[in-house]
């Protein structure tokens, strides 16, 4: 049989993202503006250096933005989507329904 519909989903699937720590941080990040580095840590349960590692990944992708700065005297990192990384996050989440659609 034939599929004219062209290729499957899973190939617009995001390598990046589709990673399970990686999807839990954009997904949470999708619903905010920024979030304190903290914040998401506890969200998603992971450790710091996981988090830290993982943020990497998707800042060196273009996904997350990270802006470090200060509250009061104490040192505070903010992590946020960047247009980039709404668009593939929306993109993925498209493709991840065509696959559960299928």
């Amino acid at each position: 049989m034939t599929d004219t519909a062209g290729p499957h989903a899973r190939h617009r699937l995001d390598d990046v993202i589709h990673a399970p720590v990686r999807f839990s941080i954009v997904a949470m990040l999708a619903s905010v503006d920024d979030a304190v580095f903290g914040v998401v840590r506890d969200r998603v349960e992971i450790s710091d250096s996981a988090l830290s590692k993982q943020v990497t990944v998707l800042e060196g992708a273009g996904y997350v933005k990270v802006k470090k700065g200060y509250v009061g005297k104490r040192p505070c990192t903010w992590l946020s989507l960047t247009k980039a990384g709404r668009k593939a996050y929306a993109a993925h989440l498209e493709a991840l329904r065509a696959i559960a659609g299928s």
